[in-house]
């Protein structure tokens, strides 16, 4: 009786409607494609590999990333007919006009709410020209001026994290905004949950935001329903629905908490319990998070309110949400930052990118996956070569062994090039991370792989010349010495294995 039940539960679950929905869909396109086909065969072959070499021009001759153009060239040559029906499905946004006229208007009003310090653009430049450049660049294409003014606090555990989010919580006088990837019941959500339902009683207004994608598992279907009932404005980024199209690619990945405008959380944390160890998947899992407070965190603000705009299509000012701002006397300068893949600038990888041609000692890097495109690779391959120190944690453990074949697929060059990679032995890193001769760091929520840096809304927090970087260097020290290093004997495998990898990075950027 009980498996019956479990099976029924299955079958009934949202998750399992909208898959079954989407491959009738692709059958019955498939079906009546190939029925055409052999009606006429030599008619529509003759016309798909026409327009299969048209569109492989146009590719060629796009603004994508190389990685992009090889894989969609190999599918669409390779397998005509289906190359071109998915290349026409999720090769691109497809926004509407009137969805990119709306994305103009939050723009504007997002700049008009943003309100750049030039005395500590002047003061940053005078200090470290490289870092003022970096951050221009911050500002210019995530609209997030550089900050002083701002006190920091890393979490190395999401544990750690946990605890100070209640705190802080619980404090809230005005607002909480919470913006999440990932929301699951259980002890971490349902406690957080439990502050929030008495935050609002209290008077404060509480707005949630989540991915329907991230959440088909972990919630229902009308959960943002069930929170407005309590009085918590809610709504869920992008819906999954049973039609195939190409923004289905485009998640809300970022992680942001944002109390009263002055207190801010991100990192990688999720809101559920494998990220606080209450629940064990693949072995321990280590994560990592900061906590901004100050001047700051209103760009983080903006971050939130732009987004939850679109997505709810309200208008509003923005200044009724200003914080009252004690004086901080901070050290480093920071800039929280936001990546849109609607715009086509991978802010996220030129951020990166910009951290390692900026190095002259050593590169630290914490990351869940490694599929990175050759501007990715050559640069640190490079800076490797250079003799700059550049080590890279990935899991000892994956989540997805798949995505993780990708991941050791690149082991080779990068270690033939100098590159030391080390494998988190106790479990399942899932941290974010680089840090670059004691001056940079970023803490967020972009992965080193196709999905966070072209694909994915993404987040995280800049840092020059902090105090909080050496207690984000020491975590990453301390995580290396319960890793294991990769030699170069363990990327040699058998012929077979070898095929299967290499075949993985051709199509890694579709994956």
């Amino acid at each position: 009786m009980k498996n019956v039940r479990k099976l029924f539960e299955f079958l009934t679950h949202r998750a399992f409607i909208l898959a079954f929905s989407i491959f009738l869909e692709i059958v019955f396109i498939f079906v009546v494609a190939f029925r055409f086909n052999n009606s006429y065969f030599g008619v529509v072959y003759a016309i798909s590999y026409v327009l299969a070499i048209l569109v492989a021009v146009i590719i060629i001759n796009g603004k994508t990333n190389p990685g992009y153009k090889i894989a969609w060239i190999m599918m669409i040559l390779v397998f005509p007919l289906v190359g071109l029906f998915l290349y026409v499905l999720f090769s691109s946004s497809q926004l509407s006009k009137r969805e990119r006229k709306k994305l103009e208007e939050i723009h504007v009003h997002q700049l008009k709410n943003i309100y750049p310090d030039e005395k500590t653009l002047e003061k940053l430049k005078k200090d470290n020209l490289n870092a003022y450049n970096q951050a221009t660049y911050i500002a210019k294409y995530s609209n997030s001026p550089v900050c002083q003014e701002t006190e920091y606090k890393y979490f190395k555990i999401g544990e750690e994290y946990y605890e100070k989010l209640l705190i802080e919580l619980k404090k809230a006088k005005r607002y909480i905004f919470l913006e999440y990837f990932i929301i699951k019941e259980g002890v971490m959500w349902n406690s957080i949950l439990e502050i929030l339902k008495q935050k609002v009683k209290e008077g404060v207004e509480v707005r949630v935001m989540y991915d329907d994608y991230g959440c088909i598992l972990s919630l229902p279907s009308n959960y943002n329903k069930i929170l407005e009932s309590y009085g918590i404005k809610a709504c869920t980024f992008n819906k999954f629905e049973p039609l195939i199209k190409s923004k289905f690619n485009n998640r809300d990945h970022r992680k942001i908490t944002v109390i009263d405008g002055y207190i801010a959380f991100t990192g990688g944390i999720n809101l559920a319990d494998e990220y606080i160890n209450k629940v064990v998947r693949f072995g321990h899992w280590k994560d990592n998070g900061i906590m901004l407070k100050g001047k700051a965190v209103w760009n983080m603000t903006i971050m939130f309110m732009t987004l939850w705009d679109f997505v709810r299509n309200e208008k509003y000012s923005y200044k009724q949400y200003a914080p009252t701002l004690e004086n901080i006397n901070s050290d480093g300068f920071v800039a929280p930052y936001c990546d849109n893949p609607w715009d086509h600038e991978a802010t996220g990888e030129t951020i990166y990118l910009n951290m390692i041609s900026k190095a002259n000692k050593y590169i630290y890097i914490t990351t869940p996956y490694l599929i990175i495109d050759n501007e990715m690779v050559t640069a640190l391959c490079n800076a490797a070569k250079s003799g700059i120190d550049v080590r890279i944690i990935t899991p000892g453990v994956p989540d997805k062994k798949m995505i993780n074949e990708v991941t050791k697929s690149y082991y080779d060059q990068l270690i033939k090039s100098g590159v030391k990679i080390y494998e988190y032995s106790k479990g399942f890193i899932h941290a974010k991370t680089f840090i670059v001769d004691d001056l940079y760091a970023t803490v967020g929520t972009v992965n080193l792989d196709y999905r966070s840096l072209y694909l994915h809304f993404e987040n995280g927090v800049w840092l020059y010349n902090a105090k909080v970087i050496k207690d984000i260097k020491n975590d990453f020290e301390e995580t290396i010495d319960i890793s294991e290093q990769v030699c170069l004997e363990k990327t040699k495998f058998n012929l077979l294995k070898n095929l299967k990898r290499q075949i993985l990075m051709v199509i890694a950027p579709l994956m």
